[in-house]
């Protein structure tokens, strides 16, 4: 079986055929304004991570101890109680905002603003953060 001639165009991207090995280009030094920025820029990422974090995990807490009300948890359990104790430390002070008839309402309106209101804070903190941690747009220098 015969193989036809390759074809110039097609193997143009193929490394060097002659045996001669082609020069590596160097990478260039980053700037020292350049690598400010981007330990600037992870530091940023970094507490922002963090923020969102925990108040996502809080607000998992509230709607976890809504879950365990709505379904009548045992109150004596280990989990429910930790649950119960984290929840109300972390509340916002909204455990007594609504005063429905129900002890279950009360727990899902006053627990569930108190959720709502932590992510808030989660985006307001992120906005803010980002607003005024992070370097401003590049200006090329003339």
């Amino acid at each position: 079986m015969t193989y036809p001639e390759p074809d110039p165009q097609r193997t143009r991207a193929l490394p060097n055929q002659g045996g001669q090995p082609q020069p590596q280009p160097q990478p260039t030094p980053a700037a020292p304004e350049d690598v400010r920025r981007a330990k600037r820029v992870r530091t940023v990422r970094m507490a922002r991570t963090a923020v969102t974090f925990v108040c996502a995990l809080f607000a998992v807490v509230l709607v976890f101890q809504i879950i365990l009300v709505l379904a009548e948890a045992n109150p004596a359990n280990g989990f429910a109680a930790f649950v119960d104790g984290f929840s109300s430390a972390v509340s916002l002070g909204f455990d007594g905002l609504f005063t429905p008839d129900s002890a279950k309402a009360a727990v899902l309106f006053n627990y569930g603003a108190a959720a709502i209101v932590w992510l808030l804070i989660s985006a307001a903190l992120n906005y803010l953060i980002r607003r005024f941690a992070l370097p401003g747009p590049r200006v090329p220098r003339a």
